[in-house]
């Protein structure tokens, strides 16, 4: 299984700020939400012992890194910089409602469109299909396995475009998709393909 943490909450979230490559520390809350995470991540909703982790992977982040050590899995984080956070460029930092409508306009019908200084969600979709892919891989060639799971810790971005690749759809998908600070979302593979086998979940 793959399963897809959203760091917890960080300062810019709290704050209602669009954070893309800004590096800011998780809040109290957030240090708390990877704390519930990394127990859920550990025993099963009846107390019993999760599935084993066999992996984890992180984006360089520090919110991301922090979360993937509030886990408390006991493993050896690897950092894949193709799940760190889409690039906002001239946006990053700025509160949601001083975006202009006509850039939410673009950003939501064209996923070829760039912010000035930024990414977009075509580019950022193609890193995070190629990580998936690699995830997924036959075993020994990539970090799956099939004696347990293996664990990401990323960003919203890349965890809807994840969601993306198991469904088979367009990068448009995310933005009819939500997605909360200190989340669980869970990809099977299968011999037929990845499946999605739960969304959004919070401890």
């Amino acid at each position: 299984m793959l399963v897809l943490v959203r760091h917890g909450e960080a300062t810019a979230n709290a704050a209602g700020l669009l954070l893309g490559r800004s590096d800011v520390p998780l809040t109290d809350k957030g240090r708390g939400q990877a704390a519930a995470v990394g127990a859920r991540l550990r025993h099963g909703p009846d107390g019993t012992a999760a599935p084993p982790v066999v992996a984890v992977v992180s984006s360089p982040l520090r919110r991301a890194l922090d979360t993937a050590d509030a886990l408390g899995l006991g493993l050896p984080v690897q950092v894949d910089r193709r799940w760190v956070e889409v690039d906002y460029g001239e946006h990053e930092g700025r509160a949601l409602s001083d975006v202009p409508a006509d850039v939410w306009l673009r950003w939501r019908s064209d996923p070829a469109y760039r912010p000035e200084g930024g990414e977009s969600l075509a580019d950022l979709g193609a890193r995070v299909r190629q990580a998936c892919d690699d995830l997924v891989a036959t075993p020994g060639e990539g970090a799956r396995s099939d004696h347990g799971d293996v664990v990401v810790v990323s960003h919203v971005s890349p965890i809807k475009a994840a969601v993306a690749w198991a469904l088979g759809a367009d990068d448009r998908l995310a933005w009819r998709l939500h997605l909360s600070t200190g989340s669980i979302t869970r990809i099977a593979w299968t011999p037929s393909g990845p499946v999605v086998h739960g969304f959004n979940w919070t401890p």
